[in-house]
């Protein structure tokens, strides 16, 4: 006896999922219709509704234009423009410096303004008649050349040059960097006093 009082008071607590399954149901065919309503008024030229279903109301400015007058299709060829406005490059390496990357090796004029700061040694300073200061710089390949105050070279310019020292204006190449120029202090080398 006690293990039907016990099925008993089971099967009665078990509510009946009938109605919330209707209830499901009839919530989404209005989903559905609504979905469908919006998607026909935003397309004006879907296919309508058949006969036992209500037609949309179109917009009045939609039932009077010709049907030859449709927007033109969008221009072929039309592809997608990249304004960096003051970002980074993306497809510069974050692991290398933009400074470090040497530019192409055909690329440079000859003499002096083809020579990068960097590959520059200073030789010698001397006072010219004028009262400045002139110097002496070598390149890799040993060529020597004379240079002054003011003089273009491939990556900057000559700011200064000093009794000891040649003092640099270099452009830098790094777009991470906020800074555009800095300035290189190059002495001569002790072997050339």
């Amino acid at each position: 006896m006690p293990i039907a009082f016990i099925l008993v008071c089971t099967l009665a607590q078990v509510p009946n999922p009938t109605p919330a399954i209707n209830a499901a149901k009839d919530a989404r065919a209005q989903t559905e219709a609504a979905q469908k309503k919006n998607a026909e008024a935003l397309d004006p030229a879907a296919p309508q509704a058949p006969a036992g279903q209500a037609q949309p109301q179109k917009p009045p400015a939609a039932a009077e234009a010709p049907a030859d007058k449709q927007q033109p299709p969008p221009p072929q060829g039309a592809g997608y423009s990249y304004d960096p406005s003051g970002r980074r490059d993306p497809f510069v390496s974050l692991a290398s410096r933009g400074g470090d990357v040497a530019p192409p090796p055909g690329a440079r004029p000859a003499g002096v303004s083809g020579l990068l700061v960097n590959e520059m040694t200073v030789k010698g300073v001397w006072k010219s008649s004028r009262g400045g200061f002139i110097a002496l710089v070598q390149s890799p390949d040993n060529r020597t050349y004379i240079v002054k105050a003011g003089d273009k070279v491939f990556d900057g310019t000559v700011k200064q040059i000093t009794q000891d020292a040649v003092v640099f204006s270099q452009d830098v190449n790094d777009p991470l960097s906020l800074v555009k120029q800095r300035e290189v202090r190059k002495q001569i080398r002790p072997e050339a006093r």
